[in-house]
């Protein structure tokens, strides 16, 4: 799948959006606790152009990420397309070409001026809807770690990722598995030589009867 930087890149940060929440990332908790906390998570993902950040960006911010978390959750394309739709009229998404800070001419969706929640929502929208176009919306997906379920893109060429990350959730459940696999055959072989041990026994005392 052929993913331009700048679609990868608001990929990413939609991602790093979803497991900010503490219902879609497992059993920790929420990391935009504050307006401080989400000022970090724009400062580590240099979404630039905004005005100080204060308690309404935060609200606003949740409710984006409660949306982009319903297009990861959408059944079919239909579904996603509909919800894509709303995100990104709801950002007033405005494309417009922009070479700032240095950076080679890109694509920001968002109208000059934009909240980080409607800048958020027009570029993560986008990036989504690209997926969706290109039929690959089923590479929306969520970790199968039962205690995890942290949203990721698969990029893998045959969509066979299972996992948000295969160094944690995936080691740890292999890990699991083939531990549990061995207490299987431990079990097994524990039965089995207690059956062998029966079946000897019976047959010497058979044998001792018949003298």
């Amino acid at each position: 799948m052929l993913i331009n930087h700048d679609t990868r890149c608001a990929l990413d940060i939609v991602v790093a959006l979803l497991n900010t929440d503490a219902g879609d990332g497992g059993e920790e908790a929420d990391v935009l606790v504050d307006v401080r906390a989400l000022q970090s998570f724009v400062d580590e993902h240099e979404i630039s152009g905004l005005e100080a950040l204060c308690r309404s960006d935060l609200d606003a911010v949740r409710a984006v990420r409660r949306d982009l978390s319903a297009v990861f959750a959408a059944p079919d394309d239909r579904t996603a397309a509909e919800r894509l739709n709303a995100i990104v009229a709801a950002a007033g998404t405005t494309p417009q070409l922009t070479d700032h800070d240095g950076y080679e001419w890109h694509v920001h969706y968002f109208a000059p001026g934009a909240s980080v929640a409607e800048h958020l929502a027009a570029d993560g929208g986008m990036a989504l809807a690209f997926l969706v176009v290109a039929g690959e919306r089923e590479r929306l997906r969520r970790c199968e770690a039962p205690d995890c379920g942290r949203a990721f893109v698969d990029y893998s060429r045959n969509r066979s990722r299972r996992y948000c990350s295969s160094r944690t959730c995936g080691n740890r459940l292999h890990v699991a598995a083939y531990r549990a696999r061995q207490r299987e055959a431990a079990a097994e072989n524990g039965t089995g030589n207690g059956n062998g041990k029966a079946a000897a026994g019976a047959a010497g005392g058979a044998a001792l009867t018949s003298r």
